[in-house]
């Protein structure tokens, strides 16, 4: 205790605030999510194959919380316990060094497939084969799956002990970093972000030559809520990941500078984001928590014998 106390005590202000404040993104982020995860499992949420993209959003929330148990974590335990599980020992160098890549970049995907679900869905007037529920959870399965074998090289060729005892999270094969760290830089932020700005784009292109015609009229603040949300989302992905993998693709040092760590602390807090968003953004989505908060199943009651009376 007294090792630990002597720890965080030699540490700056700038340093404890890094350190807590992770501390409270993994806190309030798992909550926030288990929270969405709920929600997004509550009666009016069930009828995935009306509205598929409820599975994309699912698998997004569980992702989020992941996200908050990787190197965000490191930097609580580094700045107050003085270790990272990345070279804690050689099974957690393996499990952390494969799922700090895994997770960010299935997040990632997941969300450009969000954004391709809804442009499919505002651009056609039918159910493509990409926004059927089932072929849905088999698009999130395959993305799993790939990213697993994309990253799996981690959990086999990593990870080695130096002849000072110490742990090297590399290859003796080959050299990791910061090769992966570029690799990431282009497939959890490049890629991700110019596919969002095009399925974005054309989202907002159709609802605008659309926006006279029958089908947009009746739906008209549904469109533009959808709108909303994919505008804010992909600002929010740029302006809060981007520059923290850059960091760690160009501008890594060890110890990690202060810098890294603030760049880090706000790519983590873009995924506890999910929550405020939708609610501020689907009125269905704030109506249910709503009405978990007050006891009340979406102002409706049931009355003897089955029948559902609107209250």
């Amino acid at each position: 205790m007294s090792t630990t106390t002597t720890q965080a005590s030699a540490q700056s202000p700038e340093s404890l605030f890094v350190a807590y404040y992770s501390l409270t993104l993994i806190v309030v982020g798992t909550l926030l999510n288990l929270l969405t995860l709920f929600v997004l499992c509550r009666p009016v949420f069930r009828n995935t194959k009306k509205q598929p993209v409820i599975h994309y959003m699912r698998a997004i929330a569980i992702f989020d919380i992941l996200m908050l148990y990787g190197w965000n974590f490191d930097h609580y335990l580094q700045i107050i316990y003085g270790y990272i599980l990345l070279t804690y020992s050689i099974p957690t160098c393996k499990m952390f060094g494969f799922f700090n890549y895994f997770a960010s970049q299935t997040s990632a995907w997941l969300r450009v497939f969000v954004c391709l679900d809804r442009y499919l869905s505002v651009s056609r007037l039918h159910q493509t084969w990409l926004s059927r529920s089932r072929n849905v959870l088999i698009i999130i399965t395959c993305t799993i799956l790939f990213f697993i074998l994309f990253n799996l090289h981690f959990l086999i060729f990593t990870c080695f002990f130096r002849a000072s005892g110490t742990i090297n999270p590399n290859s003796r094969l080959y050299r990791i970093y910061p090769l992966w760290d570029y690799i990431n830089l282009g497939i959890y932020n490049c890629a991700p972000f110019l596919l969002m700005v095009v399925f974005n784009s054309a989202v907002i292109y159709h609802l605008i030559q659309r926006r006279n015609t029958s089908l947009v009229q009746q739906s008209r603040i549904q469109h533009r809520t959808i709108s909303i949300a994919l505008v804010l989302t992909t600002f929010l992905f740029s302006l809060m990941t981007i520059p923290a993998t850059i960091m760690a693709a160009f501008f890594f040092t060890i110890p990690t500078s202060l810098l890294a760590k603030i760049l880090d602390a706000m790519l983590y807090t873009y995924h506890i984001s999910s929550f405020p968003l939708y609610f501020f953004t689907f009125s269905t989505f704030r109506q249910e928590v709503i009405a978990i908060i007050t006891c009340k199943l979406n102002n409706q009651r049931i009355a003897p014998g089955g029948t559902t009376i609107v209250g």
